[in-house]
């Protein structure tokens, strides 16, 4: 937020899912395209990190109110996310855009805005 620069946290294209049930349940997981390669043996530590900072996962139940879905976090890949998560929507056609909500990016530290756009097939 600081900059104002753009960038794409999880490379240009990443790929993923996000799920919501009419139970009043989601999920979503999205994950760097081009992750490091698997391998026949123990990730490292640095490898592990890595693998975490390429991805994010959580599972909530949710509601809409408005043009707003509040996600009741559950459990996720990043612990901070537990709770009321309050995203800003649109849904147009086969596009869903969740944009305008801050964070803190759990790379780098700093002050965000996340986008995050899913397109169905």
């Amino acid at each position: 937020m600081e900059t104002g620069e753009t960038t794409d946290a999880l490379g240009a294209s990443p790929v993923g899912y996000i799920a919501y049930h009419r139970c009043g349940r989601m999920m979503a997981s999205v994950f760097r395209r081009d992750r490091i390669p698997p391998k026949g043996q123990a990730w490292s530590e640095k490898e592990k990190a890595e693998l975490l900072d390429d991805m994010l996962a959580y599972v909530a139940s949710y509601r809409i109110e408005g043009n707003r879905v509040i996600h009741e976090v559950d459990g996720s890949w990043n612990p901070n996310w537990q709770g009321a998560l309050e995203r800003p929507f649109t849904l147009e056609n086969n596009r869903l855009v969740i944009s305008g909500a801050p964070g803190t990016d759990p790379t780098t530290g700093e002050e965000v805005v996340y986008r995050m756009e899913f397109t169905r097939d």
